[in-house]
Order: C-alpha cells, then structure tokens, then sequence
C-alpha cells in the first residue's frame, strides 16, 4: 500500500475519499467536527504540494435520494474556516456540471462533492458511478477509515481505476496502529472486550483468542459467558442460543493458555432507569428479577491489577451502561487504568471512545481508532475492502 508521500501530486487533480458524516443540530451546526479535524493533515499536505484538492464523503442515510438535511453545505463552510480558503460545494458528486467544476480547479483549489449517498449506486458498488468518480481524478487517496470496511464504489471501485492511488495520513495511522497492537505486538497483549452482545463480537473474539495473552469480558456481553458456567444472571441481557458458544470459547482460552477475566460482582438495578433502585452484589448474588448494569468495585480492582504488567492494550466496549451515571463507574475506572497503564493502548469503537471521552482520559490513551465496524473487522482477522483496493 503506497501513502500520500510517495504520490506526485503538484498539478494533479486528487480524489480524497473522507468520512465527514458529522453530527449536527436541528440548526444544522456542526456539533463535533472531530472526523474533519483527523483528515486536516492530508488535507493540508495536499494543498502545499498544490494539488487540485477534489473531496467526497458521505452524509447520514439519505438511501439514494436527495435530501437537503443530509446536504454537505454545512461541511464545506466548516471547512472553509478551518483551512482559511474556500471550500466549493459541487451540486452533486457527478453530472457534468461537477465534472467541468473539478477540470477547472487550479493548484491549491478546494472541491467537495456533494452527498455521495444521495445516489443508490454509491452504496450498490455501481461500476458506472465509480467510473463518473474516477474520471474526475488523476490521483486517489483513501483517508477514511470509519468506512473502509464497505465495499461501496468510492472505497472498493474507484481506486482500481485511478493508476495512481495511496492512503492518507488517517488511513496510515489507523493500519499502523492495529499492526502495532495485534501483528507485532509487545508482550504481554491484553484485549479488553465489551459491550452488549457476544453475537456481535463472535469474530472478534474467536480470532483475538489465537492473538492475545490475556482478556478481559466485560459489558451485558459477561452475562452470557457466566450464566454458560451456571450463574444465575438474574433479568440481566443474554443470549442463550449462544450458552454452548460461550463454553466452547472458554475452553478455547484454557486449550490456548489464555488467561480469562469475568467480573466477579456487579451494580444491579430493578429496572434500566436512571433512577432505578441499584445496589452491589457479587457475581453470585444476582436477585431474581434485577438485572446487571455495570461491573463492581471488586471486578474493578480485579481488572486494574490484570492490566498492570501488560505491555499492549486493545479496548472494544465499554463495561456497562455508562450513559448512565449510576452504572458508569465501572467504565470509568477501565479509562483510568488503561490511561494511566505504561502499555500501548488502542481503543476503537463508538461507545468506547466516547467512554473515554467522557472520562477526560483521552489525552492519555495511544491511540483512539475513529471507525468502528473497521476495528472491529481488523480484531475479527479480515482484511478491509477499501485498504485491499489500494494495493
């Protein structure tokens, strides 16, 4: 996979697949603009080395339609602040008026195409839609992450038919990190999962079993693990088609030599509600009826002391409902001791980072993956449809 430093770029129109799909207010501010800030490097590399700087991205789930909430105007003004020149909207991301708008642009000018998923074709893979993108361009460069596990026809088309195609500074660093934490890791490495559902992580922890030293489960997903060993769980989340699953991948752990860590107690509440009735009990005490929310102090000086010799931490859900300050402890004391741990930590995942976030850790961490299902398909041991189609 060739980067943007190895690309001639001075003259050349380059097409930048970016992931802009920022939140906004019902005023249609922008109200966290970190994924525009992550790709400003590229950005601005591209603009110093005066490239015709052509940008597309998508915007929410119009699914194939024109829809003016999900319109790009918003990002474009953004950016314009940001990098003190103007951002022109394109009216749509192909159509001839668009194609002409990019032939004319100079060295050091900015386009940003319009709502890529404003056309079905984008999210179909289309072979006639990537060819319309691709015509556009002399040079491609995939710096968005977040979507580059999709195969859709800005990802996984258009840079086969552009001859001269790289990866970004975002798209580098990403690919670099996960190498550093999973291929060529300093051991001891230690996965920390979360979040509600084995299901959902099935791969990722099946595949992290043959990578890992040790792992911590944590999250509504530890439910299911200890009700396959006969706890009672109480009215706690689980899945029990998925009891044998559990069993098996715990014994899988043994047969591996990898060190399994549960929670061995809980905070439980009546009901999920922030002004349920909630208390402490170990993992053997679950009340019939209550429901486990969070881990307990106990699992949380359990987990600190297994995470204090690690030398690299992968982190993927949080340890319990933490929008919820009454069962946010528990995920609040896992961002403390990641952060203050000497190892490489590498957290991917929405509610991950916002957890993170929240605890004001954020500084403190290595690194914070901004894509999600792209993490998460790294852990399962698959290749990324947008990295592959640059090579």
């Amino acid at each position: 996979m060739k980067t943007i430093r190895e690309l001639e770029l001075a003259g050349k129109r380059i097409l930048v697949r970016v992931d802009f799909n920022v939140p906004m207010d019902e005023q249609g501010l922008i109200t966290d603009d970190i994924r525009i800030r992550m790709v400003l490097p590229t950005i601005r590399y591209i603009l110093e080395h005066q490239g015709k700087l052509i940008l597309c991205t998508h915007m929410g789930r119009p699914k194939g339609e024109r829809v003016e909430a999900f319109s790009l105007a918003p990002v474009a003004a953004h950016l314009s602040a940001l990098i003190g020149r103007e951002v022109r909207l394109a009216p749509d991301c192909i159509g001839a008026e668009t194609r002409a708008l990019a032939a004319a642009l100079k060295p050091g000018e900015v386009l940003l195409l319009e709502n890529l998923r404003f056309h079905k074709a984008e999210t179909d893979n289309d072979a006639a839609f990537a060819e319309e993108l691709a015509g556009m361009a002399e040079v491609y460069i995939n710096d968005a992450f977040a979507v580059s596990h999709r195969a859709h026809a800005s990802v996984a088309a258009v840079p086969a038919l552009v001859q001269d195609r790289g990866a970004g500074f975002l798209l580098q660093t990403e690919m670099d990190f996960f190498r550093k934490a999973m291929a060529e890791p300093v051991r001891p490495l230690m996965a920390v999962i979360g979040g509600a559902k084995v299901s959902s992580k099935l791969g990722a922890l099946q595949n992290m079993l043959d990578k890992v030293d040790r792992m911590i489960i944590g999250g509504a997903m530890a439910n299911t693990f200890l009700k396959s060993q006969g706890f009672e769980v109480g009215a706690s989340k689980t899945e029990d088609d998925l009891l044998a699953t559990a069993l098996d991948l715990v014994q899988t752990a043994r047969d591996k030599g990898v060190k399994l860590y549960f929670p061995v107690d809980f905070v439980v509440a009546d009901r999920f509600a922030a002004d349920a009735v909630v208390k402490n009990v170990t993992a053997q005490d679950i009340p019939a009826g209550w429901m486990a929310l969070d881990i307990g102090p106990a699992s949380t000086i359990c987990f600190q002391e297994a995470l204090a010799d690690v030398r690299t931490i992968v982190w993927n859900g949080p340890m319990g409902a933490f929008e919820m300050d009454a069962f946010a402890r528990g995920t609040m004391a896992m961002c403390q001791a990641i952060a203050s741990s000497h190892a490489l930590s590498v957290v991917g995942g929405g509610d991950s980072n916002a957890a993170v976030k929240k605890s004001g850790e954020a500084g403190n961490i290595s690194y914070m993956s901004t894509g999600g299902g792209a993490f998460l398909q790294l852990m399962e041991g698959k290749s990324l449809p947008g990295v592959d189609a640059l090579d």
